[in-house]
């Protein structure tokens, strides 16, 4: 049909037009990097063979910037390469030791995040439900997310265990507050006259969260779901930290930084790593909202 047809080359206009924009920011970013190196970095060296072709050429940058250095900012071509070198001497490649930790956390996150998604989710539905407890409760809800994560998760590992359970709790305990708020507004955001038409057919509560509310809330509680996402991959990382666990990203970044003067790349690496995996679980949640949902609801801003 035309207005198919149409519809799917807007919609693949605007997906390259948003590749583009990445590919972009990332040239800007190796650009600024690098600039920055090659205006008040270390001196250049660079003595290698590329494709055949050797290249020989040493630099002196006019400027001496120190946070432009080696050991703090290293070349992007330095940490690229950490990627396949072993994690530790006589180790697995790099990627390997960065893709088994954040499988590991990813698991922490995922449990995190359906505890904190089903927490948020139930506080909105039983705050619609009664005006009284959400003003009791509400205000207690916003002001646990003005509590310092750093101060909360040690609390919770002394109370519940140096264990993956525990990691789990602290992303649950930063997803449920953006799903709440959104669930609050979305249970609410169906049109008034379907309200009364619900009631006037005298049906009861549960038909009409369940057929009315829930459908409606559905692109607010997505819009939550892509932010708690990211939200559970920094609270289980950071949550692996007093934890002591070294299986995961938390783990290798607490071990780079320890050794970061002799190989600064490695913590570059395990932090990109640690960005990808964020990325990679917003992702998830935004394919399966285009699966489940397949373009029935409008998009709502976060």
């Amino acid at each position: 049909m035309p207005g198919l047809a149409v519809g799917a080359d807007e919609g693949g206009h605007s997906r390259a037009v948003r590749m583009a924009l990445v590919a972009a920011v990332l040239v800007a970013v190796v650009l600024i990097w690098e600039g920055a190196k090659w205006l008040g970095g270390d001196p250049w060296r660079l003595h290698n063979t590329l494709f055949g072709i050797r290249i020989d050429y040493e630099h002196t940058p006019p400027f001496h910037w120190p946070i432009a250095s080696d050991i703090a900012l290293p070349h992007i071509w330095v940490i690229l390469a950490a990627f396949v070198l072993p994690y530790q001497r006589f180790g697995d490649p790099a990627w390997l030791v960065l893709l088994e930790a954040a499988l590991y956390t990813f698991r922490e996150a995922l449990v995190g995040f359906v505890l904190g998604a089903l927490l948020g989710l139930g506080l909105g539905i039983v705050f619609v439900r009664s005006r009284l407890l959400e003003r009791a409760f509400m205000p207690y809800v916003v002001a646990s997310q003005a509590v310092p994560l750093i101060t909360i998760a040690p609390i919770i590992v002394i109370f519940f265990g140096n264990a993956w359970t525990s990691v789990a709790l602290i992303s649950a305990y930063l997803t449920f507050f953006p799903v709440t708020v959104s669930a609050l507004r979305g249970l609410r955001a169906a049109d008034p006259r379907a309200f009364e038409y619900f009631r006037s057919t005298a049906a009861s509560e549960r038909q009409m969260l369940t057929k009315l509310r829930l459908p409606a809330a559905v692109p607010y509680l997505f819009v939550a779901f892509r932010i708690s996402a990211a939200a559970a991959v920094v609270g289980a990382i950071i949550g692996e930290l007093p934890n002591g666990l070294q299986q995961g990203v938390g783990g290798l970044i607490l071990q780079s930084s320890q050794y970061y003067v002799t190989g600064p790349e490695r913590l570059w690496a395990t932090v990109i790593a640690a960005a990808l995996l964020g990325l990679a679980c917003v992702g998830a949640v935004a394919l399966a909202e285009r699966l489940l949902t397949r373009g029935r609801y409008r998009t709502v801003s976060a």
